[in-house]
């Protein structure tokens, strides 16, 4: 699942093998070089989250969070009306407009049988 705005280009990706999902933020400037990521989802149901576990790549201009389980971030994505990424004393904001229905389909793919 992609979104792209100027500010950032956000990619979520399931990988079943892991499983593991994945989120990774591109922005046109570098991310600095910090110790925690967050991201914080605001709308009807609020939520911040953070982590430890972020890289950088592309220059730091991609931060990249991969974990076991992602139902906050998703429920984030789809209940809330724009998320502010952050590290060190950069923060990002991007629209969450029309985020519900891609992830009811990203998490559809996730239930469909494998072969």
């Amino acid at each position: 699942m992609t979104h792209i705005e100027d500010s950032a280009e956000v990619r979520l990706t399931f990988d079943p093998s892991g499983p593991l999902y994945t989120i990774a933020i591109t922005t046109p400037a570098p991310w600095p070089d910090a110790d925690v990521f967050g991201i914080t989802f605001d709308g009807p149901n609020a939520l911040t989250i953070s982590t430890d576990r972020q890289t950088l790549s592309n220059a730091n201009r991609t931060l990249t969070v991969s974990d076991r389980g992602f139902g906050n971030v998703l429920n984030g994505l789809a209940q809330n009306a724009t998320a502010i990424a952050f590290t060190g004393d950069t923060a990002v904001q991007f629209s969450l407009d029309g985020a519900e229905p891609e992830v009811a389909i990203f998490r559809a793919c996730l239930d469909a049988p494998t072969a």
